[in-house]
This record gives structure tokens, sequence and C-alpha cells, in this order.
């Protein structure tokens, strides 16, 4: 009677949607408009059990914005209508204009490199300037808009030029000091409404005669699609011209961009008043969409809270904004019976994403990923050797099974010729660096002989009498020059030549 074997799993491929297909250049012909990305980036290869063509989907973000998006423009108005909440539609409308404040205040954190915290100065200004024309001289909401934009950009200008003399800490005390004048002149103004606390009768994008819950629809819809254009402007500013040449310039390497001939303090400017021009016209659609504005656009209390969104979402990323406006704002808003505990709540996980991720909650994923591999390298060291160079998990993962007996058979080489590294090879090596050896001894370097090139020892001459020498490390690599490997010096070539072999014959004891 035949017994079947046990088998055990030993290890997982990572799940990657594919599917049957005939060639990948139809995905790679098909752009989005307006720049050279693909829609999804995918690899055609052949199945290796099958032999059939398929296409695998390497990068799987847009699908998972393409599905987070038709969630967050479908779950609200369904929930808002069947549980007959107004206050949930109005907390989604303010989470959408939240969201696109910090999609664009992205662009100028993240890809411009400025720390600027006047975003919610500029968005007031424009919020206010088009809330007091549309009440004082009938101005539309759509005039509103243009208005925000115009208002916007010249304020970005402005505060700009400060940018190109002061970075980092200082540029973000001015910024807060620049917010805070606001404030208090907004607070102080009898025109800007002072004492009816704000300016407010301006004109609406809701058409007359509508009820309260298709209102808060109508105004989920128009908020979500002021998100839509915002991604849209983060998407193609980040990923043209302007994003590229400014990620080739991070923060304290802007003289090697420049010596590359990149103008970084131009495209930085560009990038702050395309922002700041977008501020705007949200500013305008804010003021549109709350008929009004007030002196808490300047509040210190909306800074901090903006600022909790993209640490708690993750700084530099526009996932990472959307996805910690949706959390702040929905303990914000739909905790409110808390009280002041709901900022607690929320200083509480500001706190714990510093302290405990590295690039926000959208960054666990990879932060997981690298203290899983570091556990698992881990492990395969304190695993016995009798396995080899390659353990099982990896295995599986390496499509060419010859490099797993090579490295196997490399590791019981490396073995046996550790034990031949003795005080007598040493010395033999010494006296006679070159000619007849030992077989031990012949052995070793024929192995240090017929090693890679990459990382492998040298000698470099300092003068043309050949009279001093160094040890280098060559790059393996066409236009990369070798390091040097230590500080030392040597008269002769023997001795150089002997202080080579004493480096291979550590490295070989300690690999």
């Amino acid at each position: 009677m035949a017994i079947a074997a046990k088998k055990h799993r030993v290890g997982a491929r990572y799940w990657r949607p594919r599917w049957r297909g005939h060639s990948e250049q139809l995905w790679a012909r098909w752009r989005i408009p307006g720049s050279r990305r693909t829609l999804l980036l995918t690899q055609g290869r052949y199945n290796p059990k099958d032999l059939s063509r398929e296409i695998l989907i390497l990068d799987k973000r847009p699908l998972w914005w393409a599905a987070a998006l038709g969630l967050l423009a479908i779950l609200p108005p369904v929930l808002g209508l069947q549980l007959e909440s107004a206050s949930l539609l109005s907390a989604a409308a303010i989470f959408a204009l939240y969201a696109a404040i910090n999609l664009v205040w992205m662009l100028v954190i993240g890809t411009a490199g400025i720390f600027s915290l006047a975003s919610l100065a500029i968005v007031g200004a424009a919020a206010y300037c088009g809330a007091y024309l549309s009440i004082e001289f009938g101005l539309p909401w759509w005039g509103m808009v243009g208005v925000g934009a115009a208002t916007g950009g010249l304020f970005g200008l402005i505060i700009a030029l400060p940018a190109m003399r002061l970075e980092g800490f200082y540029y973000a005390l001015l910024t807060l000091g620049l917010v805070e004048l606001c404030r208090v002149s907004v607070v102080q103004s009898q025109a800007l409404g002072s004492a009816t606390g704000g300016l407010f009768g301006a004109a609406s994008y809701l058409p007359d005669g509508l009820d309260e819950q298709s209102a808060m629809l109508l105004s989920y819809v128009v908020c979500f699609s002021v998100m839509l254009l915002a991604l849209g402007l983060y998407r193609v500013v980040n990923g043209m011209r302007l994003g590229r040449l400014l990620r080739s310039a991070p923060e304290k390497q802007e003289a090697f961009a420049q010596a590359c001939g990149i103008d970084v303090r131009r495209a930085r400017l560009q990038v702050f008043i395309i922002s700041s021009s977008a501020l705007g016209a949200i500013g305008g659609i804010y003021a549109a969409h709350f008929q009004g504005a007030s002196p808490s656009l300047f509040g210190i209390d909306n800074l901090l809270l903006m600022l909790a969104m993209i640490v708690i979402g993750g700084l530099g990323t526009a996932e990472g904004a959307v996805a910690g406006t949706l959390i702040v704002v929905m303990l914000d808003k739909l905790l409110i019976e808390w009280g002041s505990w709901r900022l607690v709540l929320i200083g509480a996980l500001m706190l714990a994403t510093v302290l405990y991720t590295r690039a926000g909650l959208m960054g666990v994923r990879a932060q997981f990923r690298a203290w899983r591999l570091k556990k698992q390298s881990e492990a395969r060291a304190m695993r016995s050797e009798a396995g080899g160079e390659v353990m099982p998990e990896e295995a599986i993962a390496i499509a060419d099974k010859a490099l797993i007996s090579l490295r196997s058979h490399d590791k019981r080489q490396r073995d046996g010729l550790k034990r031949l590294i003795t005080p007598a090879v040493l010395e033999e090596h010494r006296v006679l660096p070159w000619g007849q050896h030992a077989e031990d001894l012949t052995r070793l370097l024929h192995y240090f002989r017929f090693a890679a090139i990459t990382d492998k020892y040298a000698l470099m001459s300092e003068k043309k009498a050949f009279k001093r020498y160094r040890l280098i490390a060559l790059s393996g690599q066409r236009g990369v020059p070798p390091r040097l490997v230590d500080d030392k010096h040597y008269d002769s070539i023997e001795a150089a030549t002997h202080a080579v072999f004493l480096k291979r014959c550590q490295d070989l004891l300690e690999s």
C-alpha cells in the first residue's frame, strides 16, 4: 500500500493580478491625458507552468485609487440618504474640501520642498475677497472662483519671495506669523464683518428651491469634484517636468541639481504660484459653499488640524493627504458629542503615528515589509549551515534554479577554503607572494583570482616610479571609479600584494 508523502508549505508567492493577453504594448501605448504616465505598469511574460502568455500588473496603486474613490463617491450619499443624516453629508463635503486643500498643500511641502504654513491664509484671503465682491457687487459663484484663483496667485507670489532667502524652520515661522496677521486684520476690520463674525450672504452654487437633503447631496458632489480636480493637478505637476526637476534636488542637495543645469529656485517658484492659484480657487468654492467666510479660517486650531491630517496620513504622498483628512474629519465631525476628548484622541493618534511609523499610516505597509524581511534575514542567519545559501522560502522566488546550486556550491567551497587559512599559509605567502606554492595556498589564490570584479581588491601606485602603493576596491561598474580601502601606504610591491591577500582572507573568514 502506497503511503503519500507529507508535504510542508515552505513560503508563499506574492499575489499579483494577471490576465491572459498576447502583448503588453496595448497598455504601454495608453497614456494618461496630459502626461507621459501609462495607465497601468504591466509586464508581459510566459507562465512558467503552461507557457501561456500573461500580463502582470506590477503596480496595483491605480486599482486601489479607483476602488477608494469609487467608495468615497458612493458611500456618503447612500448612507446619508438611508439614515436621513444631514450631518453625515455635511461632514463628507467638508472632508472633500479639506482633502483638496491638503492635496495642493502637498505640492508645496512635498514636491517643492517649501515648509509653508500659509495655505489656509491663501484660502481665507481668496474666500474673503470673493465673498466681499459677491455681497457688494453681486459677483456670481463662478466669478468668485476666478477671483479667488487670481487672489491666490498674487498672494502666493508675494509670500514666495521670502522663500528664495529663507529655508525650513525659519520660513515656517514667517508663514505662521502671516496667518496670525491675517486673522487679526480680519477680526479688527469692520468692512470684513468684525461685528457679525464674518462676511455672510455671498452667492451659492446651489439653485433655489432645493430641499435640505438634495442641497447637501449636491454640495457633496461639487466638493468631491473639486477634490478630484485637485488630485489631477497634483498628478500633473508632480509627475511631469516640474516634479521631476524638484525630485532631483531634495533638501540640502540643491548644489548637485544646479551643477546639472537645473534652476531649482525657478522651479520651486513656479510650483508655489501654481499651488497658490489652486488654493485661491478652492477658497472661492469654500466661500460659495458656506455663502461667506469667517475668521476661523485663519485660526491656529484649524491649522493644527490640517497638520494632523498630513502627519497621520503621510507627508509627501497624495494617498496620505486623502487618508489623513478622512480620519481626522471623521473623528472631529462625527464624534462631536465627545467634546474636547475628540481633540485629545486626534493628538494621541498623531503622536503614535510620529513615534511608531516612518511615513504615516500610508507607509505602514512598506515599513511592515521591511521589518518582515529583516526578521527573515535574522532567522536565516540563525539556521544551520547545512542547508546552503538559499532558504526554502527564497528558493521559490528564484526563476533560474541553477543559481541555487551555484550558491550552494560556492558556500561549500568557501567552507572548505576557510580551513586552509593557517599561520603557515600566511607566512608562506609573505615570504613568496609569486611563484610555486604549496597546494593549500594555490587553492586559495585560484579562488581569489576568479572572484567577481565587484569590490575586488587591487593596487594603486601613487607615483610614476612605482615607489608607494595603496589598496583600492574596484566598483565593477563602468564609469564609477574605485574606492580607497584604508589609509595605509606600502613601500614595496611585495608588501602591498601580501596586504591584498590578507584582506581577501579576512573577507573569506567573515563571509
